[in-house]
């Protein structure tokens, strides 16, 4: 279904994570990579999904619609992890990676992620939360994490899909897929619509 909607589409994911390729390809969709540089900050004053949704479109604007072959669709993406107020980047060093982990361990936090689809004629912008529970994480259950998943490049210094999501995850409410950083369900029903 997802390949006749599609068909003739030049497809464009602007991101280089290994993991919205990974769910991107396995939705079935044939695509090109391009990245994008593009600094991620942000207005004061936003709330967790405004961030996220304005640098996903952000994003999106660093391509310009007249350079845009009128078949292609551009999707971008920015996952946001928001511990109440709170927002919990990448993590820059190993200190500040433990120091995430300290303070999402025994909590619930929100993963959103909002994901732009652009083509030459139209833009469509959503977002996606997902409410995750950790279990209260160790000292050396942490240490041992980063030391060998070195979550450097993720928001909220961790991956689901690594061994912390194995251990340290007690509930999900909403889209795993989401807290990887691509909300496939919904990405799919929209491509579908767009």
């Amino acid at each position: 279904m997802i390949h006749r909607q599609l068909n003739g589409r030049h497809v464009i994911l602007a991101s280089q994570s290994p993991r919205r390729q990974y769910l991107l390809k396995d939705l079935g969709i044939d695509f090109e990579v391009r990245e994008t540089h593009v600094r991620e900050v942000y207005p004061d004053g936003l709330l967790p999904a405004e961030i996220a949704r304005y640098l996903a479109e952000l994003k999106a604007a660093s391509f310009d619609d007249a350079q845009l072959d009128e078949m292609a669709i551009v999707i971008t993406a920015d996952t946001i992890v928001s511990l109440g107020e709170e927002i919990l980047g990448k993590p820059s060093n190993y200190e500040e990676a433990v120091v995430m982990l300290q303070k999402l361990s025994g909590r619930r936090h929100d993963v959103i992620t909002a994901v732009c689809l652009k083509s030459s004629k139209k833009k469509l912008v959503f977002h996606v939360l997902s409410s995750v529970y950790f279990k209260e994480l160790s000292g050396e259950e942490i240490r041992y994490y980063i030391d060998n998943f070195q979550p450097f490049d993720k928001a909220g210094g961790y991956g689901i899909q690594e061994w912390i999501g194995y251990i340290g995850i007690n509930k999900i409410e909403g889209s795993f897929f989401n807290v990887m950083g691509l909300p496939v369900k919904e990405l799919y029903e929209q491509l579908l619509e767009f």
